[in-house]
């Protein structure tokens, strides 16, 4: 099996990986992927939006130390999805940003 390398300024080698999945059941929504991303490749959703997805009573999506007082709810609670995938560049820097390690990566194969 080959897969896609890619050649530093430096001209070492080096094999991305590209974003395949992610684990929603695990997402905070805290949208630090979204930031770091230089090919928008991912969308904050509400949580509800996203199909079979069910808070479990352990969450701890607001982990960001803000109680309902600042206008947060269990309602209102976000998480990351996929929106342009195909986008990735196979930087990896949402799973280095990623404080849940929610993200899947994998080489892409050559053609």
């Amino acid at each position: 099996m080959s897969v896609v390398t890619g050649v530093t300024r430096g001209g070492e080698t080096y094999t991305p990986e590209f974003v395949m999945e992610i684990n929603q059941q695990n997402c905070i929504g805290c949208g630090r992927c979204y930031k770091v991303c230089p090919r928008d490749v991912f969308d904050l959703v509400e949580r509800e939006e996203v199909d079979g997805l069910e808070m479990a009573e352990d969450d701890d999506y607001d982990d960001d130390d803000y109680g309902d007082e600042d206008g947060f709810s269990d309602d209102t609670a976000m998480v990351m999805s996929l929106k342009n995938a195909l986008d990735c560049i196979g930087c990896e820097s949402c799973a280095r940003i990623c404080p849940k390690k929610c993200f899947t990566h994998a080489p892409l194969e050559a053609a």
